[in-house]
């Protein structure tokens, strides 16, 4: 096996981070449950792949032996993250993913202390959501370095079509339970209590509603804020229904390019003052696919901290800059 091992290769997402490995030209296979389908990509792109079953340790560990880098692609990962961890900490490889289940986050914390003892990275959310709003947040905060934020607001404009894999994950792991942190602590939130944001697109100010992003844990950390609320705008067929095995497999190069993304901040320091972030991007699926190699690039590299870790925690703010399209649109005091 080579240094990188992308699990979940075939999936929708996990094709789009494999193909890429190829165009950056890393030392990577592939992995995952579906001989044929493996054999046909590895044949493709000219890597080597293995059949691994995540419940098998025999041939997890065997797969691992020689790798450095383990990035997850394949949801959902309630039932893939823990074992894929727990095996890396084993083998001592750094566990990357592209997860947007809070469970994961807080999986990768509860084995915070078995990763440092073993001097592995656990970095789950290199691409998507925490990549994207980890960023945005710290540019928002760090103009006040002197500062200390006592609330952080922020959400996600998710535009165009979900992938029939990420319906089908987020069907299985999204609860009713509306969340926040406050004070430090996670706690209920009246989910249809919208807040309005501004993306700057074009639309003015629009409702957006609360909704228990992975960025609840992760901007915690990131920013030490003890209050902290996400929200999510839709456009588009962001959030499909009824029989989600007949969706396609994931949209378009095309559909995806029409859809670009945005997400706002607004950051409320202690003194009363607050700053508004606005990021634009591409497609989340382009962003996740693109940002989770060059993560697992940067980590090949020796860019590394032991431990759960969050992306702008390793890669600072300016990942976002690394997927190009991402620009930080505005930034101002209110």
């Amino acid at each position: 096996m080579a240094p990188l091992i992308i699990y979940g290769a075939t999936g929708y997402t996990g094709q789009m981070a494999s193909e890429n490995a190829k165009a950056l030209n890393l030392d990577f296979s592939i992995a995952g449950r579906t001989n044929d389908k493996l054999q046909s990509l590895a044949s493709s792109l000219d890597v080597p792949y293995s059949v691994l079953d995540v419940n098998n340790h025999g041939l997890i560990d065997s797969a691992l032996k020689d790798a450095s880098v383990l990035l997850n692609c394949a949801g959902p990962f309630i039932r893939t993250a823990k074992p894929l961890m727990e095996a890396c900490i084993r083998n001592k490889v750094h566990y990357l993913d592209v997860s947007a289940e809070l469970g994961s986050y807080q999986q990768a914390y509860k084995l915070d202390e078995d990763a440092r003892n073993a001097h592995v990275m656990l970095l789950p959310g290199c691409g998507g959501s925490v990549a994207m709003l980890g960023c945005l947040a710290g540019h928002a905060v760090e103009i006040e370095p002197t500062k200390s934020p006592t609330n952080i607001d922020i959400a996600l404009h998710v535009a165009g079509a979900m992938s029939r894999g990420s319906a089908i994950s987020a069907a299985g792991t999204i609860t009713e339970e509306c969340l926040q942190v406050v004070n430090n602590s996670l706690a209920q939130k009246d989910p249809g209590e919208a807040k309005e944001f501004n993306f700057y697109d074009g639309n003015g100010y629009v409702a957006s509603f609360p909704v228990a992003l992975p960025d609840l844990f992760t901007l915690q950390i990131s920013t030490n804020a003890p209050n902290i609320r996400t929200y999510v705008h839709t456009s588009g067929d962001s959030f499909p229904t009824g029989d989600l095995q007949s969706l396609p497999r994931g949209p378009t190069d095309a559909q995806r390019k029409a859809s670009p993304y945005s997400a706002a901040v607004t950051v409320t320091f202690q003194d009363g003052t607050s700053r508004t972030a606005v990021l634009h991007t591409v497609n989340g699926y382009t962003f996740t696919g693109m940002a989770a190699v060059e993560a697992a690039k940067r980590v090949l590299d020796h860019q590394v901290k032991a431990g759960f870790q969050t992306p702008v925690q390793v890669f600072g703010k300016e990942f976002i800059h690394s997927v190009p399209g991402s620009e930080i649109k505005k930034v101002h005091l209110e």
